[in-house]
């Protein structure tokens, strides 16, 4: 068999950058939940506790808390069931929405999220910190 029997763009997998791309995340991701296990969080529940302490909003909902950090509402749902079994967040009643519900976040969440933003800052400086220029360019170019 000869030439390129997916008759793809690309001479080899290597050249995509959409391939790249998903290697370098799955590469990163591994580096993230390895950082994450020690505080018991994975890494969605890191991002929604990590959005919710950093907005710091008196009456953020379920749905605002989603929709910030870019998460399935059903999802978000789930995952804040986890968090409040674990004594890192409190819901509440809206007090004008009786359909949403407020999240707050527990002093104990608000140590744990603390705690776990340093490794996962210190994640991302070694992962990216020897490209910085070229990670502000990616990061530009992926619209983040």
């Amino acid at each position: 068999m000869t030439g390129n029997p997916l008759e793809s763009d690309y001479a080899a997998a290597d050249s995509s950058p959409g391939f790249l791309l998903w290697r370098v995340s799955n590469a990163w991701q591994r580096a993230i939940r390895a950082a994450l296990t020690p505080h018991g969080l994975t890494h969605t529940q890191y991002v929604l506790l990590a959005v919710l302490v950093h907005s710091a909003e008196e009456h953020l909902t379920q749905r605002n808390l989603a929709d910030k950090a870019h998460i399935d509402i059903m999802m978000t749902s789930q995952v804040l069931r986890t968090l409040e079994t674990a004594k890192h967040i409190t819901r509440s009643p809206h007090p004008i929405d009786r359909r949403a519900m407020n999240v707050h976040a527990t002093t104990h969440g608000r140590h744990t999220v603390i705690a776990a933003t340093k490794d996962v800052e210190t994640i991302d400086r070694e992962f990216f910190g020897a490209r910085a220029a070229e990670a502000a360019t990616l990061f530009t170019h992926l619209g983040a």
